[in-house]
């Protein structure tokens, strides 16, 4: 696909989105550009900027888009959904909003995706997306950048990043590959994606994490199943606390393990 097709396709995506999200969410802003180095790096920018507005900034193509723990997020024209929505948002909890955005995500696209702790999509144990979200402080607010891409379509090879930590990284999937022949575009997968993250966002802020437990287990591509953490430890993970750790069982007993800590990958 060119990239003007893929820029009319997400401009279409955008208007919809925008109809959708508005009149929940006043200021609230759409921009669709054709290149840039992260969605994320360039909130956080305005952020830093003292700029907090509500907004979904979408990207046919990333140079330098980020994953979680330094990786890069490889974004082709067509070929891949990258945007970051950022939100100001005021939960008493911080804890499992990766978690929840994960969800959200995963329930609007297809029954059989999957949600790998604590930031991948999954589809059939490929990787179909992965999410990074960052906070800001922006005056007295604090200011949620939530980052996501979506393959569109499988990419050909995987990103080599992927394996550092010695663990041979997970095949890609893509959208092309689901059941439902509705998400072939990018433009169609933001448009079908974008309101309800929005929805479970305003619901995160109120309820927290816990209101999305019992749907992420629903979703728990790695339970019961051996795992291997960055860190050299192995078990069996075991589920989610209500805060959105992961249980990892040992002979030993139990261990939590909080998200920021280490990698998670099955044996």
């Amino acid at each position: 696909m060119t990239l003007s097709r893929v820029l009319a396709d997400l401009h279409g995506a955008a208007e919809s989105v925008w109809q959708a999200v508005a009149t929940r969410l006043p200021g609230f802003a759409v921009e669709v550009l054709p290149s840039i180095d992260s969605t994320n790096s360039e909130l956080m920018r305005r952020a830093h900027t003292g700029v907090a507005d509500p907004v979904l900034l979408v990207a046919a193509e990333q140079t330098a888009g980020r994953g979680r723990r330094g990786r890069g997020w490889v974004s082709e024209p067509g070929a891949s959904l990258t945007f970051s929505l950022g939100l100001p948002l005021n939960p008493a909890d911080w804890s499992g909003l990766s978690l929840a955005v994960g969800v959200s995500l995963a329930e609007s696209l297809d029954p059989a995706v999957q949600l790998k702790w604590p930031n991948d999509l999954w589809w059939e144990d490929r990787k179909l997306g992965g999410i990074l979200v960052e906070t800001a402080n922006v005056g007295s607010q604090r200011y949620a950048i939530i980052g996501v891409g979506l393959n569109v379509v499988a990419p050909a090879t995987v990103n080599p990043a992927a394996g550092t930590d010695g663990v041979l990284p997970v095949a890609p999937a893509g959208l092309s590959d689901l059941p439902s022949a509705s998400l072939a575009t990018a433009g169609a997968c933001l448009s079908r994606v974008i309101p309800p993250l929005v929805e479970d966002m305003f619901d995160f802020e109120r309820d927290g994490f816990g209101t999305f437990l019992s749907r992420f287990q629903a979703r728990d591509a790695l339970r019961g199943r051996p795992v291997r953490l960055s860190d050299g430890q192995t078990g069996i993970a075991d589920g989610l606390r209500p805060d959105g750790a992961l249980w990892i069982s040992q002979s030993q007993g139990r261990l939590a393990v909080i998200q920021h800590e280490v990698s998670v990958r099955l044996c």
